[in-house]
Order: structure tokens, then sequence, then C-alpha cells
């Protein structure tokens, strides 16, 4: 009898009972394996199917391309072939046995011919059960099930071994402790502390995604210490264990690992914004000074900034992302350099240089707030409170979202009848910041404006402005 929590994968709807039929026709065997069983069994969402089966990437190609939409055979040199059909994506991956050469960034693949080798050689045991697709009855060697009755995060074969194979597995065991909330055997902790040099033959990209699934999990903070404490964190994010200082003898400065960890988890699930939470400290231990008032970080954001934009870029994230988290770390603390109240020209300002990560900016300095002390921290969110009431109110009086000046560099061209370069920079700029200290004007104010500018720089005088432009 099949269990009532698996009982969706039946259904003739859905790509295993679909497969099953396809591959059982051409005299395969195909197993529903991986984080589709796991997330099964744990009454998660399986969003993906992973299945593996004995038939060569070449014949499952085949009998893809018969049942779905479209079909990739990127993967096929290591054996897995990906398909996509009715917006559902499946994998599909030949039995196989994989180790990492000792310099090498790609696995030396070679196949198997039954499902309980191929298990052997994946990372956990709660990812290596399979479900039969034939009876719907669980192959399960390493005792696989029981760990996820326990939480437990266990490898099939010798820590050493399995993270020899494949040594992203070392970062993918913290990013399960955080996703799944699975606690760590004490040998793969202990084996990672040994071996985290070995992560240096993974590719930046693959570390990269295994961080930012690790960053958005529910509380990543315990999951992330871990990296730290195990030396993983100085193979690929030294900026990270560089946090633990020491503390202040003096005013007893907070830990700022442990800080940006609260910060972190603090924070919504959203990967710029815990990006940002994780980095918003890092110029801190490059800027730490003492002095008679105690520790100081100053400009520690704009270091923090350039350091943040240069380590996103050897994890090889997206430019646009880079751009944003760097941008987060550098405005973070721009709120509390404004405690005598927000002007018009102070908020404007603020805005403008928020841009579309204003939420995310005001959510991070709200997080950004740890201390133990109830009064400091009623003060600070009341900061913040008073900020957003003030961007709220300027807004429903003018266009704060979109602040430029009445008139654009084309039409400043038109009018003084001069091309393109560094002086309409300079002119635009003027009426940008006279937008933000004033609030709006007139487009015929805006050509006074540069009119008067003009024959400051010894640009012939333009005359009156185009009166279709008043």
């Amino acid at each position: 009898m099949i269990p009532q929590r698996l009982q969706f994968l039946v259904s003739p709807d859905l790509p295993p009972a679909q497969l099953a039929d396809v591959f059982s026709a051409a005299g395969h065997k195909l197993f529903l394996v991986g984080g589709s069983v796991r997330d099964a069994f744990l009454q998660r969402t399986v969003e993906d199917f992973d299945f593996a089966t004995d038939a060569r990437p070449e014949r499952i190609a085949e009998l893809l391309d018969s049942w779905a939409d479209v079909v990739y055979t990127v993967g096929a040199t290591f054996g897995t072939v990906a398909a996509r059909k009715d917006g559902l994506t499946v994998e599909v991956t030949t039995f196989r046995d994989e180790v990492y050469r000792d310099d090498s960034r790609k696995p030396h693949v070679s196949f198997s011919d039954d499902i309980e080798t191929d298990l052997s050689r994946r990372d956990f045991t709660v990812n290596a059960i399979a479900l039969s697709l034939m009876d719907m009855k669980p192959i399960d060697p390493h005792a696989g099930l029981a760990d996820l009755a326990a939480k437990v995060l266990r490898t099939p074969l010798e820590p050493t071994v399995s993270f020899s194979e494949d040594p992203l597995r070392m970062l993918r065991l913290f990013r399960f402790q955080a996703t799944l909330g699975f606690k760590p055997e004490a040998s793969a902790v202990k084996a990672v502390s040994q071996m985290g040099d070995r992560l240096g033959i993974v590719s930046a990209e693959r570390i990269r995604d295994e961080l930012s699934k690790l960053v958005v999990a529910p509380a990543p903070g315990k999951a992330l210490a871990r990296v730290v404490a195990t030396g993983l964190a100085a193979h690929f994010l030294p900026e990270l264990p560089s946090l633990a200082m020491e503390q202040d003898p003096h005013q007893r400065h907070k830990d700022v690992l442990a800080h940006t960890l609260a910060v972190v988890d603090k924070s919504s699930p959203d990967l710029v914004l815990r990006l940002a939470a994780l980095f918003h400290d890092i110029g801190k231990p490059d800027t730490r000074q003492f002095g008679p008032d105690g520790v100081s970080f100053h400009h520690h954001e704009v270091v923090g900034a350039r350091m943040t934009k240069r380590r996103m870029k050897a994890l090889r994230y997206p430019k646009e992302v880079v751009d944003d988290v760097s941008r987060l770390v550098f405005l973070h603390l721009r709120p509390h350099t404004l405690k005598m109240g927000w002007t018009d020209a102070a908020v404007r300002r603020y805005v403008r240089d928020a841009g579309p990560l204003l939420h995310r900016l005001n959510e991070l300095v709200r997080c950004d707030v740890t201390t133990a002390n109830p009064r400091r921290q009623r003060a600070i969110q009341n900061q913040i409170d008073e900020l957003e009431k003030r961007i709220a109110e300027l807004g429903a009086k003018e266009e704060i979202s979109r602040l430029r000046a009445p008139i654009d560099g084309f039409q400043v061209m038109g009018y003084l009848g001069i091309g393109p370069g560094p002086r309409i920079g300079d002119i635009m700029g003027l009426m940008l910041e006279r937008r933000i200290e004033e609030g709006p004007y007139t487009v015929g104010e805006a050509y006074a404006m540069v009119r008067e500018w003009a024959v400051g720089q010894g640009i012939p005088d333009p005359g009156p402005p185009p009166d279709e432009e008043e």
C-alpha cells in the first residue's frame, strides 16, 4: 500500500507516473531520487523531479524527446538530461559513480548499472533514497529514512570520501542545515574542518549558487556561523571570519560577526537584501580604531562597499546583483547621519540615492538594530519611522521617486547650440541639485538658470528661451 504522503506521485498527470510508463516500455529501470524523494517524505512541496535510470544519456534524450515539450542535453556529458513538460522540470541521470580529479573543477564520470551504487555516491543519506516507480517502494541502503526522522545530515560514505568526490558538498552540508533545519553529524563537521581547502577546485559559480540558497533559508545564521567555525568560509568568503574581531575592552563593543548573523536572520529572505545584510559591516576590520572614547569604524560603509563589490565579482554574481548589494552596503548608515530631523531636501536626497532599493534599504537599516538596550532600540526604530513618514508626506506633494530637472540634456544643448560634453553634465547636475534642495520648479525657471550659467561660462548668450518650452 502506497503511503498517503506519496499518493500524489502516482497521479497520471505528473511526470513520475508518465515517465515510468515511457522508460518501462523501453525496457529501462527508472527511480525517483534525491530531493524529490526527500521532500515527498517530508511533505514539502516538490517543484522539480529528479530521476535515475540504467539508460545511457543518449537513450534518455531519445525517450524524453518523445514525452517532453523541450529537452536539454547540456549536462549529458555528466550523465544528466533535463526536460520540461507542462511547466514542470525533470532531470534524468544515468546511474553513476563519479570522482573529482585532484586538480580538476569537473568530475570524471563513470556510469554504473545499479541504483545502490548510484545512491552511495550522493551527498547525504537523506538525499540517497530512491523510489521504485514500478511499485513505489523505497530503496534506502544508507538508512536515509531514519536520518529524515532524526533530522540528521550524514554522508552515505565516510565524510572524507564524499567531500573529496565533490567538495561543494561541504558547503551544501550547511545549506541543508539552514533550509531543512537538520543537524550536521559531528564526523561530517570535523571533515569540513580538516579539508576545507579542497573547495579550491570548485568553480566560483557553483559556490555562488550554494551560498545564495543558504542565505535565503528561513534562518541561516547558525549555519553561517558553522561555515565560519569550520574554517570553510576562509576559502571563499574570507571577509566573514574577519568579522570575529576581539571586543573593545573599554566599550565592550559587540561581536561584529554575531551582530552580522543576527541582521541576516532578521531580514526578509530576499537574495539582495540578505547579501547586503551579510556584507554590510565587512569594512569594519579595516577601519577599526581605538581612541579615548572607545572603538570607532569611520567610513566602514565606504570601504565595505568596495570590498563587497570585489568579493561578489570573484563569486561571479551578476552585475546588477553586485551593484545593488554594494549600493545597500554603502548607504546603510545614511539614516543615522541625519539625527536632527528630516528636511525636505534630506528626504529627496535619500530617496534619490536609494532609488529602487528604497524599501530594501529601510528594512536593512531596521534590521541593523540588534542592541539589547530597549531605549536605544526604540529610538533608532522611531527615527526610521519618522523617515518613512516624511517620505510618504513629501511623496503625496511631489514626485520624489523620479527626481529630475524640468528640462533634459537635449533641450539644453538645443537651447545653447552646443554639443554633448562635460559642460552639459555640469549644468544638468546643478539643475538636479536645485530640484533636490528647493523642490519642483518650472521649465521657464530652468531655462533662466541655464542662461545665467551659460553667460558665466563664457558661452554666448542664447537669448530668451523658446516660447514653446514655457
